[in-house]
């Protein structure tokens, strides 16, 4: 039978009205906050992060970005649990809860790094690099010490691994007599490749120093406060050896730019308050020594460097 073109009009609006009215309503976020409790993340997740936006009561934006990080974990949807941690760090900065869970979080996302780089690229210079340092970190030293040289086999002129070598023979205990020397040459080495490499120099610095070595740690202190401006240890060395030397007006400035760079560093305190002592200035020694006797009163003291004692 004919049926006219008009009555179609009418069905296709009505058709589109029950699709418009089969839609579902947003979920909000205490049913969200409900989903994710009985592990239903995928449909909770993006209900989460609207909940977690400002706008929304500040306690329940908490309780979603909690919810949203362990979701976003379970459904390995790992930037969406950096983005609900910048959250919780923003804005409950120094929350214990908040600190917890951002250290198990960036913890698991670590581990889930390293074992896909495990799986994908174990003979890679990265792969070798990562296996080092886990090695070193449960005291096995040989073990760390072979990754490094396989990281040098494959490209000698990679810029860090004889850093990285250097101070594990000097972390290695029972290295025997030549470790020291050993360590020196491989920092030297580093140094050839990547001149910039203040840790180096620093670490060449305190061994010169343990040595008495006055001018060459002097010399290697002050190319590493050079190179990083911001490195307190560099200057805290720098101006101990000055020190050491009796150049104690030379030591003054290291010195007061080592208390400004860690200034809850009773060495720092001290020995700028022995080197204004030896240059004279007895009222401003007085102060950095009452500060050095009030952290140590404190229980500070052993934090950081510990204090030269020069004749």
């Amino acid at each position: 039978m004919f049926r006219p073109r008009s009555s179609i009009l009418p069905l296709a609006l009505l058709t589109a009205a029950f699709g418009q009215a089969a839609k579902p309503a947003p979920v909000g976020p205490e049913r969200a906050i409900k989903l994710a409790q009985n592990g239903r993340c995928e449909e909770a997740l993006p209900a989460l992060k609207r909940a977690s936006q400002p706008g929304t009561d500040k306690t329940v934006r908490r309780t979603a970005a909690f919810a949203g990080v362990r979701c976003a974990m379970l459904i390995n949807q790992t930037g969406a649990a950096v983005d609900f941690l910048q959250m919780l760090n923003r804005e409950f900065p120094g929350d214990p809860e908040v600190l917890f869970v951002s250290v198990h979080t960036y913890s698991d996302l670590s581990t889930k790094a390293a074992q896909q780089l495990a799986m994908t690229a174990p003979n890679s210079i990265e792969g070798h690099k990562l296996n080092a340092e886990a090695l070193e970190a449960q005291g096995k030293w040989d073990a760390a010490e072979k990754e490094y040289k396989a990281i040098l086999a494959q490209n000698p002129q990679l810029p860090g691994i004889h850093f990285l070598l250097g101070r594990l023979l000097l972390s290695k205990p029972d290295a025997g007599p030549a470790a020291g020397e050993d360590a020196k040459k491989e920092f030297q080495a580093e140094l050839k490749l990547d001149p910039s490499n203040a840790g180096a120099e620093y670490v060449l610095g305190e061994m010169a120093r343990q040595d008495s070595q006055w001018d060459d740690a002097i010399q290697h202190f002050s190319r590493a406060t050079k190179l990083d401006a911001g490195f307190g240890d560099a200057f805290l060395g720098l101006g101990s050896a000055l020190l050491s030397a009796k150049r104690f007006s030379d030591a003054i400035p290291p010195l007061q730019t080592a208390v400004k760079l860690e200034p809850r560093n009773p060495g720092a305190h001290y020995n700028l308050a022995t080197a204004l002592t030896r240059a004279g200035r007895r009222e401003e020694a007085d102060k950095e020594f009452a500060i050095h006797r009030q952290m140590t009163q404190k229980g500070d003291a052993g934090q950081d460097a510990q204090p030269q004692n020069p004749n």
